[in-house]
């Protein structure tokens, strides 16, 4: 028996002149869960999101949203979905429960039931002590939760949420999440755009775009996995010293500051011993080694090089074929 979907996106593609912002991207997105789209800025990640949405018609391929098409149903997708985009479509003049009341009118809820709803976003959203601050003076965090109640407003079964965290702090941003889980519990299917690595963690598949490619499609635990070579943690001293010894060492093959830590791939743990007389021969001393699982954002990196060494060698294929 096959799952429904609330999102089938096929061979999607995008392009503004001669420039392609979006090319050939295929996904699905289950109903309830949460889908994650990552990518550095510029990757086509809004484009993509913004088709989907209705807001942008695809220059080739296509995608259903809830059943509708949109590349023929746009305004029927409209109806249907909750849109956060990366700047919040809030009007800094009204306060926080002007704001609901206006998106609830707009979405057509009268009387009772838009006042229903309205206290119960405001009691979801935690916004009980500013409804009725002035949106301009909530901080980014209650500006957030505000955005995201307005969204949902008229109860879409599927929620599109465009860099929903930026420049908001950590702990708003698991608190968020926390509120986008709850959600999805209740039936809700989720896609969300990201240039966070550590979000990924939230969601039940993830798509990683670069320059206008998907170049991944899998759960977390499956694209940390597909790492084959071996990612070791190394806590030391003049790590600046370090870091240039370990790109002198054959068997490391990646190098990278990670925080206070570097993180280290190597072909295969047999290095590891290589890596210790090297340190011990230039007076580095290692506090701590050894192996970790890779995070999201080592997986995205390693995809990222090896795609560009791809590249790099059609690129020189391509010269020597004309030469």
């Amino acid at each position: 028996m096959s799952i429904e979907n609330a999102v089938v996106v096929d061979k999607l593609t995008k392009t503004f002149g001669d420039f392609t912002a979006v090319d050939q991207v295929s996904f699905t997105i289950p109903k309830g869960e949460i889908f994650g789209l990552l990518g550095p800025n510029g990757a086509g990640k809004t484009t993509t999101i913004r088709m989907l949405c209705g807001l942008l018609i695809p220059s080739d391929g296509g995608a259903k949203v809830l059943g509708h098409n949109v590349l023929i149903q746009p305004e029927e997708v409209k109806t249907k979905i909750g849109y956060m985009s990366q700047r919040f479509s809030l009007y800094n003049d009204l306060t926080s429960y002007e704001n609901l009341d206006f998106y609830a009118r707009i979405y057509g809820l009268t009387g009772k039931p838009r006042e229903n709803r309205i206290d119960e976003l405001i009691e979801m959203a935690g916004l009980k002590d500013h409804r009725n601050t002035i949106t301009s003076n909530l901080s980014g965090a209650w500006r957030q939760r505000l955005a995201l109640a307005c969204a949902i407003v008229h109860n879409p079964p599927m929620l599109f949420l465009d860099e929903p965290t930026a420049g908001v702090d950590p702990i708003s941003r698991r608190e968020f999440w926390d509120l986008i889980y709850n959600l999805t519990g209740q039936g809700i299917s989720v896609l969300a755009t990201t240039h966070y690595m550590d979000e990924a963690e939230y969601c039940n598949n993830i798509g990683m775009m670069y320059q206008s490619k998907l170049i991944a499609l899998a759960d977390p635990d499956t694209l940390r996995e597909s790492i084959k070579d071996t990612l070791i943690e190394i806590d030391c001293d003049s790590q600046g010293e370090a870091l240039q010894s370990l790109k002198e060492i054959s068997g490391v093959l990646e190098a990278a500051m990670y925080g206070a830590l570097m993180h280290v791939t190597i072909e295969k743990q047999t290095v590891i011993n290589k890596i210790k007389k090297k340190f011990r021969s230039e007076d580095v001393a290692i506090n701590r080694i050894e192996e970790i699982l890779p995070s999201l954002e080592d997986v995205f990196i390693s995809m990222i090089k090896s795609k560009r060494q791809v590249l790099v060698s059609a690129e020189f294929s391509e010269k020597g074929e004309k030469i």
